[in-house]
């Protein structure tokens, strides 16, 4: 008994919060905690004492999450297709279609492509003035007037 509670249930505690913290955050972290919590939840119920528990549940955690993570993440790694968007940003473009962050309209063409754009100084630019890309925001382009 552990502050007058069985340590079982101190065991499934674990091994549930670790398994949500899991499920919440997806990074293969927690889950080998959870396995160290069944591992001491084992001890417990053969009635070994709270420090081998203890010894337990930290030994099979930290072996599990030096050992296992990095196998795991290899083959688990999610791809990321690129889509050089980046590519645009300190390129010039002309304004397809005048720019107005208040009205939320706007236009570039950059590369033989038209991209939704906004002013970065909140300044309407009209239809034909050459623009300079300073970021991108979600989809849109954000654009400076140029000289």
């Amino acid at each position: 008994m552990l502050f007058g509670v069985n340590s079982l249930y101190i065991w499934v505690a674990v091994i549930i919060l670790c398994v949500a913290v899991e499920a919440f955050t997806l990074d293969l972290s927690a889950i080998w905690f959870a396995v160290g919590g069944v591992a001491a939840l084992i001890a417990a119920s053969l009635s070994f004492s709270i420090s081998t528990q203890l010894i337990i549940f930290v030994l099979f955690s930290a072996v599990l999450l030096a050992l296992m993570r990095p196998f795991c993440r290899k083959f688990l790694k999610t791809r990321s297709e690129p889509t050089n968007a980046d590519r645009i940003i300190g390129e010039t473009a002309v304004v397809t279609e005048q720019i107005d962050n208040l009205h939320e309209t706007g236009a570039v063409k950059v590369f033989g492509t038209v991209w939704t754009a906004r002013s970065e100084a909140d300044a309407v630019i009209p239809v034909g003035e050459t623009v300079k890309i300073v970021a991108i925001r979600g989809v849109k382009a954000v654009v400076q007037k140029v000289g």
